[in-house]
């Protein structure tokens, strides 16, 4: 899988991140998104494969949406019969983000990015438009730290498999009214507290790459990033656990869901039959192949975001396998028209 659509899928992301790119800035955050998932779209719409979004906008979104179940690539076209044989067809799944952190774009701050993972057909969890409990960590801590446990507890041990103090630790938490009490509880075991209004994505990435200055993502955030994230820290070997929180109350906005009783039942439909399950990263994205590509709109920890000069634009990538066991940071020259100058750097 990762030969055939190795290269494609940065494309993917690089369209995405240089369409919503033009954006930056501009207070227009759902024009940034839109336009990121209409590049998406079209550039997947050109690969050789059979593929269906898992984790997408969501199955209540109206086109021009990526949506749960939409099927793209050439092999979903009505003429697929001829260009497609049924024997060497490649069918994944696809969980996508166009534009993660549309604020972020919107008011011209780091930590944006165009993002997707995808494995074969049945390979991703199919996530619900709900919330997750997540802790993502160094490969040290994996199997070490746990989500069960107290903030104060998982510092402790994370310092110990990191041979630091408490102090020199940097937990990266999302700036939400929820998270008062666990903030509190960071600062007081004596760790630092980084906040973030979006980008949760890059945090947990951020948390398997030394020199980050990120040692561990804490907090609540959405169910479908989580699947994303974990699908990167599987490929990485880093530590990442997510538990779906299907609970209005301690979410207090912007859950699908009018009440949790109405949720629980939604989890049953969808075959999930234990709702406080503890989900790992193998669990998350459990398939035999998975692969993670990420491209920066606006700066951020991992990547450059995107800068434009006469005649195209720059972008930098990462791209991540457990095929192949790599993670490759791809820089790359977006020729439109004759540029009047290539820089560098």
């Amino acid at each position: 899988m990762e030969s055939t659509l190795g290269l494609e899928i940065i494309e993917v992301v690089e369209q995405a991140a240089i369409a919503s790119a033009h954006w930056m800035g501009k207070g227009e955050k759902n024009t940034a998104d839109q336009v990121a998932v209409e590049a998406m779209r079209e550039r997947m719409n050109k690969i050789h494969m059979r593929g269906r979004i898992v984790i997408g906008e969501g199955e209540r979104d109206d086109a021009p949406m990526l949506y749960i179940g939409e099927e793209v690539g050439i092999c979903t076209q009505e003429d697929a019969k001829r260009v497609c044989n049924p024997d060497e067809l490649v069918e994944i799944d696809i969980a996508v983000d166009p534009c993660e952190g549309t604020n972020l774009v919107a008011y011209g701050q780091n930590g944006s990015m165009a993002v997707l993972a995808i494995s074969e057909k049945g390979g991703l969890f199919a996530a619900p438009d709900f919330y997750m409990k997540k802790l993502a960590a160094p490969a040290v801590a994996k199997n070490h730290v746990d989500i069960r446990k107290s903030a104060t507890e998982n510092l402790r041990i994370l310092a110990d498999c990191m041979d630091r103090t408490i102090e020199e630790l940097v937990v990266v938490v999302m700036d939400r009214p929820r998270h008062k009490d666990l903030v509190q509880e960071i600062r007081q075991a004596g760790a630092r507290v980084r906040l973030i209004s979006d980008g949760d994505v890059s945090a947990a990435i951020s948390c398997a790459f030394a020199g980050t200055n990120i040692h561990a993502l804490m907090g609540i955030g959405a169910a479908p990033e989580g699947v994303i994230s974990a699908a990167a820290m599987r490929c990485l070997g880093g530590h990442f656990q997510g538990q779906l929180i299907y609970d209005p109350a301690v979410v207090k906005t912007g859950l699908i869901g009018e009440s949790k009783e109405s949720n629980l039942e939604r989890l049953a439909s969808m075959g999930i039959d234990d709702p406080d399950k503890v989900y790992d990263a193998h669990e998350l994205a459990c398939g035999e192949t998975v692969l993670f590509a990420a491209c920066g709109i606006t700066p951020g920890t991992l990547m450059e975001g995107v800068r434009f000069f006469h005649g195209g634009a720059r972008t930098q990538s990462l791209v991540i396998s457990s095929q192949s066991k790599t993670a490759r940071f791809v820089d790359t020259v977006h020729m439109t028209d004759a540029p009047r100058r290539l820089q560098l750097k």
